[in-house]
């Protein structure tokens, strides 16, 4: 029970950080989408911790305007 609390927590903390720094920039799932060139319903399933490819981080993570080295402010794998 208590691992599965643990695990809980430890996805809904993975969860928020695209959200956040999305939401801290004033942009819509729509409008990052549009940057990344990725769908909505890609960025939604990125900011619920499901699992995406690397090139799908990378182009997240570019379409925030961060650099490369700076993906652990959004992904903590």
């Amino acid at each position: 029970m208590h691992l599965l609390l643990i695990s809980l927590i430890l996805r809904v903390a993975e969860m928020n950080s695209l959200k956040q720094y999305r939401e801290k920039l004033l942009l819509s799932k729509a409008e990052l989408a549009r940057r990344a060139g990725l769908s909505a319903l890609t960025i939604d399933r990125v900011e619920k911790a499901k699992k995406c490819r690397l090139d799908t981080k990378r182009k997240i993570i570019l379409a925030l305007g961060l650099k490369l080295s700076e993906r652990e402010k959004i992904f903590r794998d």
